[in-house]
């Protein structure tokens, strides 16, 4: 069944009126990403938004350590922003961060089990704790570990008191400098949420995938064949420079990109500069937040009564 709820959010997120909206999820049996590509097949919708559903509450948090070789970032979830002020809930986002900078686990599961940084029961057992005192459900998402290992920079840098959190590395021989260009490249990546660092990242079921839709917007254009095929080349190179950090605009400057940036970084420092690795959180990302109808839920109630 295809509620109103769900052609609202397909809306938000394409920009599709709202009967092409409905005949797309009709047509996709109530899914949503395949409805997504319909509309950008006929060309009734932008990409869809990169981010997703940004939906539940709760922090993104980072910790370097003071020699600036270990670092991590983590996500942990809640159900209200009344929570998120919490200062209980912050020291747990914060020491969680640092624990998980040094931790040895390979997944999320091995560091709830944990002995926790800051008390004696696992990370799971004060989580727990932490749920029973505030009355609220609470989830430590995931986390990111880096460790640097030759010469260069380890950079966070947390947008929105929590919201959006980016860790990067830097690799270059001559350190001198590099703090600056390194929170640059970070608020960069929190601004424009690439997806990898260079096209040869770009895994190759997404390129086809985009190249598929490409070809059938021109074609539904009535494009012939041939013209359809040089238009994909075209829209595909414009996809690698707004999902590949090092062919983006930079946000300070629109004449320059990212790998321009860099290089007349790398001129200047006298030793090139090469983003190893990155990454962003931004909370509640793909997360679906359950809608609350206030309205219906007292109506409830009264048949009920």
């Amino acid at each position: 069944m295809i509620t109103a709820g769900m052609v609202k959010e397909l809306r938000e997120r394409t920009g599709a009126g709202m009967m092409n909206c409905k005949k797309a999820l009709t047509e996709a049996e109530g899914n949503m990403d395949k409805a997504i590509e319909i509309l950008r097949e006929k060309g009734l919708a932008a990409a869809a938004k990169k981010a997703g559903r940004i939906a539940s509450e709760g922090l993104v948090g980072t910790y370097i350590s003071d020699d600036g070789v270990n670092g991590a970032i983590v996500e942990v979830n809640c159900e209200t922003d009344f929570v998120t002020k919490n200062d209980d809930f912050i020291s747990f986002v914060k020491n969680v961060a640092k624990q998980a900078a040094f931790s040895k686990a390979k997944n999320v599961e091995e560091f709830l089990n944990e002995k926790y940084i800051a008390g004696e029961d696992t990370v799971k057992e004060t989580l727990s704790a932490l749920v029973a005192k505030t009355g609220e459900n609470m989830s430590f998402r995931r986390f990111e570990r880096f460790a640097k290992t030759e010469s260069g920079i380890l950079k966070d840098y947390v947008h929105g008191g929590g919201r959006i959190g980016v860790m990067v590395q830097l690799a270059c021989k001559n350190e001198s400098g590099l703090d600056d260009i390194a929170k640059d490249i970070a608020m960069q990546i929190a601004a424009s949420n690439p997806m990898c660092i260079t096209r040869d990242e770009v895994p190759a079921e997404k390129i086809e995938k985009e190249k598929e839709i490409y070809k059938a917007q021109a074609i539904n254009e009535g494009k012939p064949e041939a013209i359809a095929e040089k238009m994909v080349h075209g829209k595909l190179q414009k996809y690698f420079k707004e999902v590949c950090l090092i062919e983006q605009v930079w946000i300070r400057d629109p004449d320059i990109t990212i790998k321009k940036y860099l290089d007349e970084k790398s001129k200047a420092l006298g030793a090139p500069i090469e983003v190893k690795r990155f990454a962003r959180f931004e909370k509640g990302e793909g997360i679906e937040k359950k809608t609350e109808d206030f309205a219906a839920e007292v109506q409830a109630q009264i048949n009920k009564a």
